[in-house]
């Protein structure tokens, strides 16, 4: 089966990557080691990170690829499999990952979108730093420690109450 993705050179893409095992925290409690994946491609095959926030069990992002490169499916390719290769392999695996030597960590594919504009940008960017909240994880996005947003205050692009009113309304 072939999946319609869009290869733009230089483009910019809001990805979500999601384990095998929903039930699963794999991701936060081995965030140094995704750290790690990550800034080991991103030496090999640059990109930059314009927003991110890692869940236990998912992780959004939105990349900004060098002009002239629309890869990011290798740079994918290869975080998963080198955080996958440094956990203890403990997952159950399907025959079918057996077969094609797979390790039951992640799940295959991932969902991206090409940001058309800088408001598309920008509704992205608000769902990844609200999304800690959208999970019932905190109150307020500033409180998970594994958010961009964090980036976002210390330059002043965000306030340090970002998005309380709609915290005020939630509630």
């Amino acid at each position: 089966m072939h999946y319609r993705r869009a290869w733009i050179p230089g483009g910019t893409h809001f990805f979500t990557v999601t384990l095998a095992d929903r039930s699963q925290t794999l991701l936060t409690d081995h965030i140094q080691l995704l750290r790690q994946s990550v800034r080991d491609v991103r030496l090999r095959h640059p990109f930059s990170i314009l927003a991110m926030v890692v869940m236990p069990e998912h992780l959004h992002a939105i990349w900004q690829l060098p002009q002239g490169d629309s890869a990011y499916s290798t740079r994918w390719m290869l975080i998963k499999s080198s955080f996958s290769r440094a956990l203890i392999p403990t997952e159950p695996i399907s025959l079918s990952r057996h077969l094609k030597r797979e390790r039951g960590v992640w799940q295959r594919r991932y969902w991206e979108h090409c940001i058309r504009d800088s408001d598309d940008l920008k509704r992205h960017v608000d769902y990844i730093h609200f999304n800690p909240v959208k999970h019932a994880h905190v109150e307020r996005p500033i409180d998970w420690p594994y958010s961009s947003i964090h980036r976002y205050i210390r330059q002043g692009v965000l306030p340090a109450d970002w998005a309380g009113e709609a915290q005020d309304r939630r509630s």
